[in-house]
């Protein structure tokens, strides 16, 4: 294998910072430069992240985030994923003549989560003022910043639709009425205004660092923010991706009463990592159960780019994302078996069905007492929802149509080796109107439910969705490893084989995100219109045709992607001695690494 690769792998003492835009990774470097920590440092990315890739994210969208405090020596998990609204009942949405929540629009909407995350984050492990981490979010937004292709894209592709339907929209995305050239300086005024008056109502509110973060939470969950919104939703009524037009179900007290929170992590231990995820209200358990399985397969001896290692993680991952469909939803409402699921009698029954050739099957494991979820999802999968053709509101990559949400994420460790893996979304500019005054959009996380009773997944007030979001962290005798991607279904994908070659072919970070990769669509999908692709796969044409021919003499249904477009993966790591590395993918030649 060559020792070339597309960039440098990032090596220092002092920090490091990644993430999917290099200006969010420069800010974050910038925190740490002036003292901050990897808390502050990431607090002010993922806000930067927000102004630079809003395609991708916004303020009203989620963050699942996984840290390491040095200080406490914990690693936990802090939840900004918002839940459903009080009025969010499957009766309503019925009622509106819906086989499913539509994907994009008013109806689409639980309560926004992201902004409070990271204010959580920066009062309880930050060090900086709440005007410290905003300014560099608040210049992008009111100065300018060079407007990414693919925003400038997505925006051209809308914009007969926000002139015609949302026209808050148009007035943000189109100023002056014409969708912005690539590349060009581009502003969002309103949003600049918004961040700064929440600064300003922090300060306003005391000298004290965690008074004035808690006044900025205030504000926006019940202050000028929250009145922004309901004045707005009063009457609203927009089209949606169902080619309707529907109002919301968000109400003031959903957002009042809600707050972002944290919890313990869910582990796995695998060639002696811990690997942690967010528990089952999200899709992060996946990979720990695909790791379950594939525990018994000596992936070492596969050739890392041949088809035997390509097939065999694939099946894998079909059996783990089939488990995924049938049990995972909220534990806070809902029983998930995840002690059978990662168990090792139900992994070493799960493995005996992967064979030489691809399945075409959904085969949801029989988990005793929840078999009725199994039968329920082989169903589900099998059913046309009658959609009719739309253009589907999902996260998704390059080669995929412009008009698609999707994610973004970034790892930062400082030189006290706090650490930090965040994976915030939702709030697109494409996921529902802009906010008059406010410059961002609310989310279209509430998707994911089911309109049918009795699941965990079922559309339920107070119930988080089952996200796709979904960062990690693992450890291994002092070694300290944070990594993530964006990609919808793919995350857990792209983050598995990551994972795997690090940890069984000696392959360093950087060279890890630019080999070739690949996931499945076999399994249903998490967005609108929740299609089912049995044995498709998706490939990098670099993989070479010898192993492309032979997974489809396995069965494989292959889709080859253009290259250098499937998977936008960032890491981060810390050894034992302090030394700290950091990686970025060259894919859509956005995402950067740096550090010192």
């Amino acid at each position: 294998m060559s020792d070339f690769t597309t960039r440098p792998e990032i090596r220092g003492t002092f920090g490091v910072a990644t993430s999917t835009h290099w200006i969010a990774s420069a800010v974050g470097m910038s925190i740490l430069e002036k003292g901050g920590n990897a808390f502050d440092a990431a607090v002010a990315s993922g806000l930067v992240l927000q102004v630079v890739e809003p395609h991708l994210n916004g303020p009203a969208g989620d963050m699942p985030a996984i840290f390491y405090s040095a200080k406490s020596g914990k690693t936990e998990v802090l939840c900004a994923q918002g839940v459903a609204p009080a009025a969010a009942t499957i009766a309503h949405y019925k009622a509106q003549g819906l086989a499913l929540i539509p994907g994009s629009g008013l109806l689409a909407t639980v309560v926004p989560g992201a902004f409070d995350g990271w204010m959580l984050m920066l009062r309880d492990h930050g060090t900086m003022s709440l005007r410290e981490v905003l300014e560099p979010a608040i210049l992008y937004a009111r100065d300018g910043h060079p407007l990414l292709p693919r925003v400038a894209d997505t925006i051209a592709g809308l914009q007969a639709f926000f002139e015609a339907e949302w026209p808050s929209s148009a007035a943000v995305w189109t100023p002056g009425g014409k969708a912005p050239e690539p590349n060009v300086l581009f502003k969002n005024p309103d949003l600049a205004d918004t961040y700064a008056r929440l600064v300003e109502e922090g300060e306003a509110a005391g000298a004290e660092r965690t008074t004035q973060i808690d006044a900025a939470r205030s504000a926006w969950r019940e202050g000028f923010v929250a009145e922004a919104i309901f004045d707005y939703l009063a009457d609203a009524c927009v089209m949606d991706v169902s080619d309707k037009k529907h109002g919301a179900v968000l109400a003031p007290a959903d957002m009042k009463t809600w707050r972002a929170s944290y919890e313990e992590t869910l582990s796995y231990d695998y060639e002696g990592w811990t690997i942690h995820k967010t528990h089952a209200w999200s899709q992060g358990p996946v990979l720990l159960q695909a790791l379950a399985i594939l525990k018994g397969f000596d992936l070492g001896a596969m050739d890392p780019m041949g088809a035997e290692f390509v097939h065999t993680v694939t099946e894998a991952m079909k059996l783990a994302y089939a488990d995924r469909e049938a049990y995972y939803g909220d534990p806070a409402q809902s029983q998930i078996p995840m002690d059978v699921l990662l168990s090792e009698d139900y992994n070493v029954e799960r493995r005996k069905l992967i064979t030489a050739e691809a399945s075409t099957e959904q085969r949801p494991g029989r988990v005793p007492g929840f078999e009725h979820l199994a039968d329920a999802y082989v169903a589900r999968a099998a059913r046309d929802f009658d959609v009719g053709p739309v253009a589907a509101q999902e996260p998704t990559m390059s080669h995929l149509t412009e008009k698609r949400g999707d994610t973004v994420h970034l790892d930062v460790i400082d030189r006290w080796g706090n650490m930090v893996s965040a994976t915030p979304s939702g709030g697109w500019l494409q996921s529902s109107p802009v906010i008059p005054g406010l410059g961002f959009a609310l989310n279209s996380r509430a998707q994911m439910f089911w309109l049918e009773e009795g699941l965990p997944t079922s559309l339920a007030p107070g119930r988080r969705p089952r996200t796709t979001l979904t960062p990690s962290l693992a450890e291994k005798n002092g070694t300290q490893l944070v990594f993530g991607t964006p990609g919808g279904d793919q995350q857990d994908q792209w983050q598995l084989i990551w994972f795997l070659r690090f940890v069984h072919f000696g392959m360093e970070l950087q060279q890890c995100m630019d080999a070739p990769l690949f996931h499945t669509m076999h399994f249903q999908g998490s967005f609108f219109p929740r299609e089912v692709r049995p044995a498709e796969i998706m490939l990098e044409p670099n993989f070479g045709e010898d192993v492309i021919n032979a997974l489809r003499a396995r069965g494989h249904k292959v889709i080859v992607a253009d290259p250098w477009t499937v998977g936008r993966l960032t890491a981060a790591l810390r050894e034992p001695d302090g030394m700290l590395r950091a990686a970025a993918t060259p894919r859509l030649m956005q995402a950067y690494a740096v550090g010192r």
